[in-house]
């Protein structure tokens, strides 16, 4: 038998699945614009980090021919 501490870690689900079939057409709309928005939100936030990250690696890179 294995114990719960053996088993690796399962990673946190951010967003809980709804049951759908309580959802009408227009209400799943609703929904699907809203996670699409958090989609966006999510995806600038990662803009503004690989785009600093850029900013560093410039800033510490070596000169050319030094």
């Amino acid at each position: 038998m294995h114990d719960d501490e053996d088993l690796p870690a399962r990673p946190r689900r951010r967003v809980e699945p709804l049951v759908l079939d309580r959802f009408d057409v227009d209400e799943l709309r609703a929904y699907i614009a809203e996670l699409k928005a958090e989609i966006a939100r999510a995806e600038a936030a990662i803009d503004a980090k690989t785009g600093h990250r850029s900013v560093a690696e410039a800033f510490f890179r070596k000169p050319d021919g030094a």
